[in-house]
């Protein structure tokens, strides 16, 4: 009997499980559209800038920051003076970026672009920090939606955090590692979290 008992355990044990499947609605990526997205730029110099930040900003062997900035300048961004950018870096689109002066960008820095991001004075963005200005209708039909990102004067945005379309961050304010900034930022806190939430303020 024991014997029985044990082969329909394991008879069972064989039997493929069956679920339910519940169809929700899928929607159709084919029929997504550029939304709010104004392209500033040609295809030709899309395309340029393409294989020139793959060549130079985004190459670990050039270890200085000239390079980068005076092509950056080129191809339309506004970068101030004393600006650090001596390990590889990614801007999607250099018309739409705004720097101000003794700005530090540290390796790895993402700066995915796609409409405005206009950084202020004394910002530091640390390793693997992602900012981007575009997401989807995520309840419509997937279409692109771009939004300005403004970094204020003094901000330290810390490795690898997000920040997402539509944020402005305060001036001095501290964004710790980790973090998805998904909402603007009051003036000299400390921040952190995913979502992010207020830690502190800076000074005391």
């Amino acid at each position: 009997m024991d014997r029985a008992v044990e082969q329909r355990c394991v008879d069972a044990a064989s039997e493929p499980p069956t679920h339910k499947h519940t169809r929700g609605k899928v929607i159709d990526l084919s029929l997504a559209g550029p939304g709010n997205f104004v392209a500033k730029r040609g295809f030709i110099t899309e395309l340029v800038w393409f294989f020139l930040e793959a060549a130079f900003i985004n190459n670990r062997f050039i270890p200085v920051s000239f390079v980068r900035v005076a092509l950056l300048r080129a191809f339309g961004a506004r970068i101030g003076k004393n600006c650090r950018m001596p390990h590889l870096i990614r801007v999607k689109a250099p018309w739409n970026l705004t720097v101000g002066d003794n700005c530090w960008f540290g390796v790895d820095a993402w700066i995915y672009n796609q409409t405005d991001i206009r950084i202020g004075n004394d910002v530091c963005i640390s390793q693997g920090t992602f900012l981007t200005t575009g997401s989807h209708d995520v309840a419509g039909n997937m279409d692109l939606q771009v939004a300005p990102i403004v970094i204020e004067d003094g901000v330290w945005i810390t490795s690898k955090c997000v920040v997402q379309m539509g944020v402005t961050i305060g001036r001095s304010a501290v964004v710790t590692p980790l973090s998805v900034v998904h909402r603007s930022l009051e003036a000299e806190g400390v921040y952190g979290g995913n979502p992010v939430r207020f830690i502190r303020k800076r000074f005391p």
